[in-house]
């Protein structure tokens, strides 16, 4: 993982291409259990640089992980040993669908959200699940990562680009060079878009189908796409938009504090139980849901995230409900009794 103040460019972490390679090693040797001959190339393989061996070590302990999450997931049981059974000789190709197939059935919750750990390892910036860190850039920009979040920069003597390619990130322009960076400006870009930002403290947030830009500090101008009318737009502190890969609209008020998360808390005002619940979700591993007739029970309060089951042992104490845990990573609130 990164650190603070690390030097753009490094990264601490294997190479997406060497984590393929390594993926690729893996299912071969499954694919031939007791081949020596195939084993001593994989022992070459991992011998060549120090990110052959760390991707493998890296592969091994995500595999071994997944395998006993997996087991632990209502109904996923039949398909881990589906994929067990089944994976002798498959190709890589048809080994890596079954790998899909089984990920999707009983455990989808759970695995959409460890699955990306696959992505950190080729990010130059990244968190895991439950996780938030903060990053001061040389230009004096600051970056905060919200949990299962992901950046990359793009730094040249041209601009200054940050991508989020996953989560949700706030920052804070300013830093001593700054004024020696007019001639490149900072940009932030989400898959929906791109926003340049002067002298701001901004939020931005990748949601299924749109981005949310949440401007606190400063303003913010959406380089792309622009409004429904073609118009520019700059957004001021206070201002929410909502950008999709059309247009870029003004938010509704939330029902939450944008930045709160920052500062390890999830702060509500008269939240849905269901949303409040799929926002908890993102910050621990497994399957969080209430039960139809409880989703639009509302809450309001301060919640700290540090431990999310103890967060969710409050809430039988201000609402009608009870948690009902089938195993540690799925948990269901239902009516009391």
């Amino acid at each position: 993982m990164p650190t603070d103040n690390l030097s753009l460019g490094r990264r601490a972490e294997p190479q997406q291409q060497v984590v393929k390679q390594a993926i690729h090693w893996l299912l071969r040797l499954r694919n031939n259990h007791g081949n020596s001959r195939l084993n001593r190339q994989c022992e070459a393989w991992r011998a060549e640089h120090h990110d052959h061996e760390l991707a493998w070590q890296r592969v091994q302990s995500l595999q071994a992980e997944l395998s006993n999450n997996l087991r632990t997931v209502p109904g996923a049981q039949v398909a881990f040993n589906t994929l067990e059974n089944s994976a002798q000789g498959l190709g890589r190709r048809q080994a890596l669908k079954l790998l899909s197939g089984a990920l999707l059935m009983g455990s989808a919750a759970w695995l959409a959200k460890d699955t990306l750990a696959w992505q950190q390892w080729s990010a130059d910036y990244a968190t895991a699940t439950g996780e938030r860190r903060g990053f001061q850039l040389p230009d004096g920009t600051r970056i905060e990562l919200n949990t299962a979040s992901a950046v990359d920069l793009d730094y040249t003597k041209q601009q200054r680009l940050i991508k989020l390619t996953r989560g949700e990130i706030i920052v804070t322009c300013g830093g001593a060079d700054e004024g020696a960076s007019l001639n490149r400006p900072l940009r932030v870009q989400s898959r929906h878009g791109s926003y340049e930002p002067f002298d701001a403290r901004f939020i931005v947030r990748e949601e299924a189908n749109c981005t949310r830009l949440s401007v606190t500090k400063g303003r913010v101008a959406i380089v792309s796409p622009h409004s429904a009318d073609g118009d520019s737009i700059e957004v001021l502190a206070g201002q929410s938009y909502l950008i999709d890969h059309h247009q870029a609209r003004l938010a509704p008020p939330l029902d939450m504090d944008v930045g709160a998360w920052v500062d390890g808390m999830i702060v509500t005002r008269n939240m849905r139980l269901a949303d409040f619940l799929s926002e908890v979700g993102r910050y621990r591993h497994g399957f969080l849901s209430c039960a139809s007739d409880l989703a639009d029970l509302r809450l309001s309060g301060v919640f700290r995230l540090e431990d999310t089951d103890k967060l969710l042992a409050v809430l039988p104490q201000t609402l009608p409900v009870q948690l009902r845990y089938r195993t540690r990573w799925w948990v269901t609130l239902e009516r009391a009794v």
